[in-house]
């Protein structure tokens, strides 16, 4: 019997191997994980297949070196959406496994819940205990371990400040217990509600009923809805339903920051075992909670997109939030859509998917329109609130005072008199994005990259936001010795610094990467911010989806330009989605909102068409533009990307995978464009180019790709570069 691997390699490409030493034939089964040899080292690899024959010579096949598994870890299910993202993908079968499980399963570890070693103080120990005299840490210790009658885990003692050792001298004096408790699951609840839920306007009962008759069969919906017309409460009760049919949830959110406000909304209403899936928690929780819903021991899972892999033992229902989010989409690796994937996951397990969104992507409009997905549409705001009004300010011969206007800086003033909360939207952090020398006109620039550097004058330092390197900034210029450094522009930092003071007796909160890198920082800005007292929020596209802010009346955008003449396909369509989500930020309660759009170009008939006539509206002026174009949602795409050190060796590669492109299709069926140099065509210190394929079908696309790649790898100049391809490329970047 000879075992085909896929192993945790960039390699398209199954690896030969014996089976272990004395192992069970019939345990070998696909899904099953073995620990092998490869080169010097051991990896742990997934067993795809079997067969009697090898190409690899006998005498060079080696032995796996252990079974690890008795069953295969993931269900069917989720077996088949790993292998069909490796196909589509056109990625290595076990890399792409290697995404679809957790850390510690790669590394080998068992694929089971581990027993709980608890420290206990003894009942009768006292910290007074003669015998701690001299033992001033075994006293802290024992004081701890008082305050927490449960005990504490071993493996959190760090975060209670306590070493093992000192526990071990407690325990030799019988001060302390170390007991081994095996793990339990706890039962499914028999009540799921812990609050009322929320009575539904007509759109939302129609919206509700239509998906409810779709529970226990595959369906894709896209729920559009404004923003404040009360998708989340859709959510909540459809899933009420699914819980009450004994069914597993998965919810999928766009970044971590939404996170706490999701939990603690789903925590508030379900009385049900729920937990979250995201990049901050440790190799050991990410662990846990897999296993946990792959016994079926969670009753809801809401995670970011690598959580679309976690497997459930009863599916009921698939919920995307946000699904026009471009965080859904890999850049690195296995550049996968979470939001496609879960379609093609719902399809496989043979359950609804929800995609909702206020300002959905225009593929899943196009495929709503197609009839592949349903559309249910919420135009009216829950509640008795309004819908926001939006206005645009034309600052061309305006005085800008860190980025204000004075007409946006009176509606400020006047809105916090009120009580009332203010958003500031710029999607810029740092302090300025260029140092400038007003004497002879240099500019500070990255050496890595095609960029300039921004000034974050808090730290100091002059910081490129491409590849992060960074450097002090200079006291003179290095070009002409003069010290006349202006910073030019606005970001978020220069604005909080203005904000405080023309506003010196209201909180300016600034909300973007920099300021919420503490572990609990965005949750107390979002607390001071829900206590409803007026103050300015001033932030980043942190800010820009998905929360609620009911005191919120006012939304200042400061610049809305920077969609309108970029090189990429897609700025416009992400433009007018940042300024519809920020915008309904606002009003989202009884008081009405409005919405300030500082632009330069206020009279652009894109700007016009948002304000006067709604998202919805531009969405179908720019799928026809796409169709007249040929561009995606009515063509399919794949972007080869190459960056090498030197300047003409990425192109070269890409001007060969043409030529080899060009001889596999030689009809029109799929278009070449390029190879050409990145729009930034320096990054990180490596030089880029990328070549484009374009079909109207997806199938010539497709066909090309596999032999296509298999050519590629076998290339000479292949090995100079770092190269990579990506299905669906969300950005030409």
């Amino acid at each position: 019997m000879i075992l085909q691997l896929a192993l945790p390699s960039p390699l398209r490409r199954l690896f030969d191997y014996l089976p272990p030493l004395g192992c069970n034939p019939a345990l070998l089964r696909p899904g099953v994980r073995l620990r092998v040899p490869f080169g010097r080292r051991e990896v742990v690899g997934v067993l795809i297949r079997t067969q009697q024959h090898s190409e690899v010579p006998a005498d060079k096949l080696r032995a796996a070196l252990e079974l690890l598994d008795h069953e295969p870890l993931l269900p069917d299910s989720v077996w088949q959406l790993a292998l069909r993202t490796a196909q589509y993908y056109q990625h290595s079968l076990g890399d792409t496994l290697a995404w679809a499980l957790p850390s510690l399963l790669r590394q080998g570890e068992a694929a089971q819940m581990p027993d709980q070693w608890i420290w206990q103080a003894a009942p009768e120990a006292r910290a007074d205990d003669p015998s701690l005299n001299r033992a001033p840490k075994q006293q802290a210790a024992l004081r701890v371990l008082k305050q927490h009658p449960h005990g504490i885990q071993h493996t959190n003692l760090a975060r209670f400040d306590l070493q093992k050792a000192t526990l071990d001298n407690l325990q030799s004096k019988g001060l302390v217990s170390l007991t081994c408790h095996r793990h339990q699951s706890k039962p499914r609840p028999s009540q799921w509600l812990h609050a009322a839920e929320l009575p539904l306007n007509s759109e939302q009962q129609t919206a509700l009923h239509a998906l409810s008759a779709g529970l226990g069969r595959f369906q894709p919906y896209l729920l559009a809805g404004v923003t404040g017309s009360g998708k989340t409460e859709v959510y909540l009760q459809l899933i009420h339903q699914v819980l009450r049919a004994g069914q597993q949830v998965l919810v999928l959110i766009p970044e971590i920051n939404l996170g706490p406000q999701t939990l603690s909304r789903f925590t508030e209403r379900f009385n049900a075992r729920i937990a979250m899936l995201h990049s901050n928690l440790t190799d050991r929780e990410r662990l846990d909670v897999w296993l946990k819903a792959r016994a079926g021991e969670l009753d809801i899972v809401i995670g970011t997109r690598s959580a679309l892999f976690t497997p459930l033992a009863k599916p009921g229902l698939i919920v995307v939030d946000e699904e026009h989010d471009a965080s859904y989409k890999q850049q690195e690796g296995l550049r996968y859509h979470a939001r496609d994937l879960a379609v093609l996951r719902g399809r496989l397990e043979n359950v609804p998917v929800l995609l909702g969104s206020a300002t959905p992507s225009l593929e899943s409009l196009h495929n709503a329109q197609q009839g592949r997905y349903a559309q249910l549409k919420l135009n009216q705001r829950a509640g008795h609130a309004q819908p926001p009004k939006l206005l645009r300010l034309d600052i061309k011969s305006r005085p800008l005072d860190g980025g204000l206007s004075q007409p946006l800086l009176g509606a400020m003033r006047d809105t916090l008199g009120k009580g009332q909360q203010v958003l500031v939207f710029l999607n810029r952090r740092g302090f300025a994005p260029t140092l400038l020398c007003s004497h002879c006109g240099w500019q500070a620039e990255c050496s890595r990259c095609d960029a300039r550097l921004t000034l974050h004058q808090r730290q100091q330092r002059l910081r490129c936001h491409h590849c992060d390197s960074q450097r002090r900034i200079p006291e003179a210029c290095p070009k002409c010795q003069s010290t006349e450094l202006l910073p030019i522009g606005v970001g978020t930092e220069r604005s909080e610094e203005r904000l405080l003071e023309l506003f010196p007796d209201y909180p300016v909160l600034r909300i973007d990467r920099d300021s919420t890198r503490g572990k609990h920082s965005m949750q107390a800005l979002f607390a001071q911010i829900q206590r409803g007292e007026p103050c300015i929020l001033l932030g980043t596209q942190m800010l820009a989806k998905g929360h609620h802010f009911p005191q919120v009346t006012l939304v200042a955008i400061l610049e809305a330009d920077g969609g309108l003449f970029s090189a990429d396909f897609r700025a416009a369509e992400r433009m007018a989605q940042q300024i519809i989500q920020v915008a309904g930020r606002a009003g989202r309660d009884s008081q009405p909102g409005r919405v300030l759009i500082q632009s330069q170009l206020a009279d652009h008939p894109l700007l016009v068409q948002l304000c006067e006539s709604g998202y919805f509206a531009f969405a179908e002026q720019a799928l026809h533009e796409r169709r007249q174009a040929g561009l995606p949602p009515f063509s399919q795409m794949a972007l080869l990307r190459a960056e090498a050190n030197q300047p003409a060796l990425a192109e070269q590669f890409l001007q060969q995978a043409c030529t080899l492109a060009e001889g596999l299709c030689p009809s029109a069926s799929v278009e070449l464009l390029g190879p050409v140099p990145a729009p930034m065509a320096k990054r990180g210190g490596k030089h880029r180019a990328q070549l484009l394929l374009l079909s109207e079908q997806r199938a010539p696309l497709h066909q090309l790709l596999a032999p296509w790649l298999a050519q590629l790898e076998s290339l000479p100049e292949g090995r100079k570069v770092r190269w990579s391809l990506d299905v669906d490329p969300i950005d030409t970047y």
